[in-house]
């Protein structure tokens, strides 16, 4: 692969993307490595990726950012939803001049990337999709009560994390219609037919056990819809299932996420070297 978008070097930077009605930070590596773009958890920060991208190390051109009032810095919005997050990949893209690169996403990301990637087969190098995208029917309507009646009651405290980037500037029923419609989003009739489509290689890495707001077994329920996906497309692979859970998966196994990036780069690597 030798696109000249891909392969052209650019200096570290640290700034603000405009897009639409507000404004993303964001913190590119530069370098002549190929680009890996980092998609956060719904309302996690580019922060989360630090060990991730300490073990890749120099010979990638990393790019995170902050969604939209995530963070300390990107700006609020009137627009919350799945396909401003989509349209704010290519804004941070295109503001950083690369054409192609390899996608990482984790939870929210995940879906985010994965409908990227389908979107932009000749633009995507590949994918790893952290413990998120998982086609299946979670979402009902007394799962929609218990995600509504969860951000209220987290609402109380959350506030007084926002200075501090930790939480996302966002009021509760703002953060439970994003929840509630990545769970429309994520219905095996929504979600199957995008991962059936992909055409570039796309690797898993899955978590065990649970994830903020989940009962039981319900988390590993929702990840065994992805043998049905592994069986149809030869191009979506499982990396690894690790050990740690849902939230810990960045901090605890980095190393399998960034083993799972070597791999999906691999192929393209030799053009920029």
């Amino acid at each position: 692969m030798t696109n000249n978008s891909m392969t052209s070097t650019s200096s570290a930077w640290t700034g603000m993307v405009p897009v639409d009605d507000t404004a993303l930070a964001v913190t590119d590596t530069g370098g002549p490595g190929i680009p890996v773009v980092y998609l956060n958890g719904q309302f996690a920060t580019q922060g989360y990726w630090r060990r991730v991208v300490a073990d890749l190390g120099t010979g990638f051109r990393h790019i995170t950012y902050d969604e939209r009032a995530r963070g300390r810095k990107s700006k609020r919005s009137a627009d919350y939803s799945f396909e401003a997050a989509v349209r704010d990949v290519d804004a941070v893209l295109a503001a950083r001049g690369v054409h192609q690169a390899v996608l990482v996403g984790w939870s929210y990301g995940a879906v985010v990337g994965a409908h990227w990637v389908n979107r932009n087969p000749e633009r995507a190098l590949g994918a790893v999709l952290v413990d998120g995208a998982f086609p299946h029917d979670w979402l009902d309507e007394a799962m929609a009560q218990r995600i509504r009646k969860m951000f209220r009651r987290m609402n109380l405290f959350m506030p007084l994390l926002r200075p501090t980037g930790l939480t996302p500037r966002m009021n509760a029923d703002q953060m439970a219609d994003s929840n509630i419609e990545l769970g429309e989003l994520s219905r095996e009739r929504e979600l199957g037919p995008v991962l059936d489509a992909i055409t570039v290689p796309v690797r898993y890495v899955v978590a065990s056990g649970t994830s903020l707001g989940s009962r039981g077994d319900e988390q590993e329920q929702i990840r065994t819809s992805l043998d049905a996906v592994t069986a149809r497309n030869p191009h979506i692979t499982i990396g690894a299932k690790v050990a740690s859970n849902h939230g810990a998966i960045l901090k605890k196994d980095f190393a399998a996420v960034a083993e799972a990036v070597r791999g999906v780069a691999a192929p393209h690597r030799n053009g920029i070297r």
